[in-house]
């Protein structure tokens, strides 16, 4: 499977976006109960948090392959954001070609995508907001970059680097440990926090309230 590493270069430019185009919003990980708990899926698991804060269900995508839910993030009003929350049903090294094909048949400038992704180099339970920048080895943004460049933001969700001499892929592909479980749910609800964050006050603020 996909080892990872994480882009260590903090952006921290913000972009000006179409109010009224959409945003795409990708958890990465791979698909499939086996993989459900891997560190490798935590972007899954809060992209499934904010399909139930806003009330929808994922179903298949019609021009991609991938799972979708279609709504709005943030309160109702002018406040309130169109977004297309997606899991790429292929597996993470190839995550670029379905999050491309979404982006282009529900219209969503690259600046208004996101992508929710585990970061080797956080330290477990931190989180980074960024734009831009490199993707250091992470196979999920590697593909995404290479199908529409690197300009889209990341919200990097800390898991740590493996202990001893364990491989990457190895630690990547495991579930999380029962110490970590301890404190996920409360890591998934403040990453998905950061997302409406982003997506209702931008970057620069989101950044100064989620990064640590």
């Amino acid at each position: 499977m996909e080892d990872t590493a994480a882009d260590a270069h903090e952006g921290d430019i913000d972009v000006t976006t179409d109010a009224s185009a959409p945003w795409l919003v990708v958890g990465l990980g791979n698909p499939g109960p086996g993989y459900a708990m891997n560190r490798h899926n935590v972007g899954f698991m809060v992209a499934d948090l904010l399909a139930e804060r806003i009330g929808g269900k994922f179903k298949r995508a019609q021009k991609a392959q991938a799972q979708v839910v279609e709504g709005r993030i943030g309160p109702p009003g002018p406040g309130s954001r169109r977004v297309v929350l997606a899991k790429p049903a292929s597996y993470m090294n190839l995550s670029g070609g379905p999050v491309n094909a979404l982006r282009e048949f529900y219209k969503v400038p690259v600046a208004n995508i996101v992508a929710v992704h585990d970061e080797l180099d956080i330290d477990y339970g931190t989180l980074r907001l960024k734009l831009g920048g490199g993707d250091n080895g992470h196979n999920g943004l590697k593909s995404m970059t290479k199908a529409m460049g690197p300009d889209y933001h990341r919200v990097r969700c800390g898991i740590g680097r493996p202990p001893g001499r364990m491989q990457v892929a190895d630690f990547v592909l495991k579930d999380f440990s029962p110490a970590e479980r301890k404190d996920l749910d409360w890591f998934v609800d403040r990453a998905a926090d950061s997302v409406e964050a982003l997506l209702a006050d931008g970057l620069e603020r989101a950044q100064s309230a989620y990064n640590s």
